[in-house]
């Protein structure tokens, strides 16, 4: 085995939870991505940032709060059983995704339909449980859910869409704890697009070279060298727009201050983003939890002293 297969960053793991299932379930949680639940959180923080930045009754935050995070856990499953069902054979050329369940045979593709359906049941009574708008914005979100596996074949740019996808969530949120729009969560929205490109741009870093070989498009391979000072531009975009959020929900400086966590936390992920190192990619892509979480921070802040 060569040095750069050993370098190689498993997708998936048999770990943990996991690791604990019956054999013929660890399949299926793996092509959940169960065992990676990062995604499930970054697909949850952008809502939670509506919800609180939002304010209201704090009995009812908590309540979406609770429905949100089940959905993310579900709908982030069937978006990637639904992704792997799409890209099955690129998965199969890539190191790093060859022994994903489908690409590896574990997993048949009808079964993977049939859980793929299973997940989905999970969002729909979570779709249930919401308001009307809410209801509507989330609906939605299932034309662009549906075209992003294709986006790597036809843009150089698919980490914008996944924004697009990734960050509806703030929408959501927003119509549910407010009823409708308005121009705070339109940015919040704006901003988490930003995000979204630049953390995976971060983790697209990780398959560039067989990305470039199976004629997988992504933000790493456009920015090429450029790709620190690219994220570093989709950070500080980012900041600016939740600012703005900030700033209408509260007029005051000190809820500015309050992104000031986060804007440090990704700051630190530009400064020691080493672009040649895929396993420091990816915990940096990790990291973004962490962002999630201080963003949240200073949205309760905001969103109760408004």
């Amino acid at each position: 085995m060569s040095l750069a297969e050993t370098a190689i960053v498993p997708d998936t793991e048999q770990r943990g939870l996991v690791a604990r299932l019956p054999a013929g379930a660890r399949p299926y949680a793996m092509l959940a991505r169960f065992d990676r639940p990062i995604g499930a959180w970054l697909l949850f923080w952008p809502g939670a940032w509506a919800i609180l930045l939002a304010g209201g009754a704090l009995d009812r935050a908590a309540v979406l709060l609770a429905l949100f995070a089940i959905g993310a856990v579900a709908m982030r499953g069937a978006g990637c059983v639904y992704n792997d069902i799409v890209d099955r054979d690129l998965d199969a050329r890539v190191a790093r995704t060859r022994s994903r369940p489908l690409a590896s045979g574990q997993v048949r593709v009808v079964a993977a339909w049939r859980f793929l359906v299973a997940l989905c049941l999970i969002g729909l009574v979570v779709l249930l449980a919401l308001d009307r708008p809410a209801q509507i914005v989330a609906v939605a979100s299932l034309a662009p859910v549906a075209c992003y596996p294709f986006m790597k074949r036809i843009t150089w740019w698919p980490q914008a869409w996944l924004g697009i996808v990734f960050s509806w969530a703030a929408l959501v949120g927003w119509a549910a704890a407010t009823g409708g729009f308005s121009a705070p969560g339109l940015l919040l929205y704006a901003g988490g697009i930003a995000w979204v490109i630049g953390y995976d741009t971060i983790y697209a870093l990780q398959d560039i070279e067989d990305d470039a070989l199976a004629g997988v498009k992504s933000s790493a391979r456009a920015m090429g060298r450029h790709v620190r000072p690219g994220v570093a531009l989709f950070y500080l975009v980012a900041l600016l727009l939740w600012g703005g959020a900030f700033w209408l929900r509260r007029p005051d400086p000190f809820a500015l201050l309050a992104l000031l966590p986060a804007a440090l936390h990704l700051g630190w992920q530009v400064a020691t983003l080493d672009v040649a190192d895929a396993a420091g990619a990816l915990d940096r892509f990790r990291s973004n939890r962490t962002t999630g979480l201080l963003l949240a921070m200073a949205a309760l802040a905001a969103g109760s002293a408004g």
